[in-house]
């Protein structure tokens, strides 16, 4: 890996032993009416043609050596021998795409003590619709959350295991960034916040960076959750006063909770802070604003205020909407509420549209909106034609599944759960098609999988899908944020 470049000769060399370990042909097997146990769980999955090859261990205890055949059912054929299932990157490549739309059959064995065992074959899908973007951005951060100590933004190759940080906080010694995003997946729009002694929001747009004041009295807060509009002109915020909790139970470690929150929408061109009060009350926390794909609509969540941190539990966000006239700068004259998780005893998070004006996909949890510690966290999918909303059940596991975000086709979806150990989260991929049906999840693909997250001492949140590279100068942006020159921001005039 770019970020540790001992690790990638580690792995390497592991490699090496293990396919240099065993070269032996696969004689007389016996079946065994059963999947193979493998890590990841791939078994079933649907993938993009062109995604880094699904390399796997194999995790069903002691053996000597594990052969693996891959067929495609338009053709072509993969074969690893050696100590867990690697497959070379160009190869995988061309198979995937001769078999666009169609199925790969996987047939494992395993051989010990001599004896060669035959697993069921199972099967990966090709899903037809491609994945158009380059990578993924995301923040790398320690689980606890109890201290910044070292994180980061980093950025990740999908067609490939290439992986690199963007910005790290190693740059400027104490500095926490996060809430990053690209406009529709395009990087050269790009926003993220720094918390800390020298805060600041960073706007980039064509490679031009600016940093902005974290605070000011008009809003009252920082300028966190961003969400461009798709015109690029404007991006909407929410400012926050938050607030950290920990619980004293096993099963419940960190809440997040606001003293309060409000809505608003910044032009960079001008550096106004367009307000209206409709979208920022007294008495109800307006959180997490996104655009609609016309950019006419601004979603976003809201709650009735409570007494932090005693009835944090009665923290129930509903998701609402307001019209916005991006050719005046102008909020609508009412709101209206899409889903009102309140009413069944709920609270709704992290709303975010699909880009083909299709759906919102938002996370659904008992109280409050920090989702990413909640084990009852589910993916919940709202159809907004019909106004029906259901849980995405082949993406929810019995742990958090929580931040998500869409490619720019609407058929892909990249998420953060906990299903693995329930302690660090991990980045999963998932396939919708174009009626709404939901495949099984795949694990971000690693060169050794078991290596590569056993090492990892951090969590993965906050994804997004970028379409190219993010030009990004992290030493410029370490003098910029030590040096607290900042732009200052004002109310539309």
């Amino acid at each position: 890996m770019k970020n540790n470049s001992m690790l990638t000769w580690l792995a390497v060399a592991v490699l090496a032993a293990a396919l240099a370990a065993c070269t032996q042909k696969v004689v007389n097997p016996e079946r065994q009416a059963t999947p193979p146990p493998i890590y990841p769980d791939y078994i079933g999955v649907t993938i993009p043609a062109g995604v880094a090859p699904l390399n796997f261990n194999f995790a069903g205890g002691p053996f000597d050596c594990l052969d693996v055949v891959v067929r495609g059912e338009k053709g072509g054929e993969l074969h690893s021998n050696g100590g867990m299932a690697v497959f070379d990157i160009d190869e995988w490549h061309a198979l995937t795409e001769a078999n666009r739309g169609a199925q790969l059959t996987v047939t494992v064995c395993v051989e010990r003590e001599g004896k060669w065992t035959q697993y069921d074959d199972f099967p990966i899908h090709v899903a037809s619709h491609g994945l158009e973007e380059w990578g993924l951005t995301y923040r790398r951060v320690a689980p606890g959350y109890e201290t910044y100590s070292h994180m980061g933004i980093y950025q990740r190759d999908l067609s490939n295991y290439d992986e690199e940080a963007v910005i790290d906080n190693t740059e400027v010694p104490g500095m926490c960034v996060n809430c990053h995003t690209a406009n529709r997946t395009n990087p050269e729009q790009m926003v993220f916040h720094v918390r800390g002694d020298h805060g600041a929001t960073m706007i980039q747009r064509g490679g031009q960076a600016e940093w902005l004041q974290a605070k000011n009295e008009l809003l009252g807060g920082s300028m966190v959750y961003p969400y461009w509009h798709p015109s690029g002109k404007y991006c909407a915020f929410s400012t926050n006063q938050t607030r950290q909790g920990f619980h004293v139970v096993h099963d419940e470690r960190i809440e997040v909770f606001d003293l309060s929150s409000d809505i608003f929408v910044y032009n960079p061109e001008t550096h106004e802070v367009i307000s209206d009060t409709i979208v920022m009350t007294k008495d109800w926390s307006e959180n997490c604003p996104v655009f609609s794909p016309d950019g006419r609509t601004l979603y976003f969540m809201t709650c009735r205020q409570q007494d932090y941190p005693a009835h944090y539990k009665d923290e129930k966000y509903n998701l609402c909407s307001i019209s916005f006239d991006p050719d005046k700068g102008v909020f609508g004259d009412h709101v209206d509420t899409l889903f009102n998780a309140a009413a069944m005893g709920k609270s709704l998070t992290w709303p975010r549209p699909s880009y083909d004006g299709k759906y919102i996909l938002f996370t659904l949890i008992d109280y409050g909106y920090f989702s990413i510690w909640h084990e009852e966290a589910d993916q919940w999918l709202l159809d907004l034609a019909t106004g029906e909303a259901h849980p995405v059940d082949a993406w929810n596991s019995r742990r958090a599944d929580s931040y998500h975000n869409w490619s720019d086709n609407s058929r892909w979806v990249v998420f953060t759960s906990r299903r693995g150990d329930g302690l660090y989260s991990r980045l999963y991929l998932a396939y919708i098609d174009e009626q709404g049906k939901a495949s099984k999840p795949f694990l971000l693909p690693q060169r050794n999988p078991w290596e590569y997250y056993d090492a990892s001492l951090y969590s993965f949140n906050t994804p997004d899908f970028t379409k190219s590279r993010v030009d990004f100068d992290h030493r410029d942006a370490a003098q910029a944020i030590a040096s607290d020159k900042r732009v200052p921001t004002g109310a539309k005039k």
